[in-house]
């Protein structure tokens, strides 16, 4: 079988449910990337997103509705279980979250980011089942669609 590539741009959602498909998105920085994957149905998703909030910027919401936490899981969430995925079964992995920038002290977007995503997660009864977050370096993160491993 050839393995597809399916690149995940920040701020940004893809679906599949080929098991030829790799999810995969590079330079996590302070953004997060999300991976939810229901391994009876072989249905997964990957989720990259800059801000926790879309309440900051509304009209940007509207327009790129995956640039935030709630807004583009509320969509990856809808789009996955309308493919049929359950939701209960989702394994959930999450990376990213680094402090990149030198802007000014408390801002800590990578660090508001991970409370947003765990917030989300338990709001949707979902459960984080491994995570590479955090620290100074960048990431990138591959969902394998055949079997659901994620490597960071």
């Amino acid at each position: 079988m050839l393995e597809t590539k399916t690149i995940v741009h920040v701020s940004d959602a893809k679906v599949s449910q080929c098991p030829d498909d790799m999810l995969i998105t590079y330079s996590l920085g302070s953004c997060i990337a999300v991976s939810l994957y229901d391994p009876a149905s072989h249905i997964g998703g990957m989720l990259h997103y800059q801000l926790p909030d879309s309440k900051v910027d509304l009209q940007r919401a509207k327009e790129k509705p995956f640039m935030f936490a709630d807004t583009g899981m509320m969509i990856l969430i809808a789009k996955l279980a309308s493919m049929g995925a359950n939701t209960k079964r989702m394994n959930v992995k999450i990376a990213g979250g680094a402090e990149m920038a030198t802007g000014p002290k408390g801002f800590d977007i990578g660090k508001r980011n991970y409370l947003a995503i765990r917030k989300i997660m338990w709001k949707h009864g979902l459960f984080i089942d491994g995570e590479d977050v955090g620290g100074h370096s960048p990431r990138n993160m591959y969902l394998n669609m055949s079997n659901g491993d994620v490597v960071i």
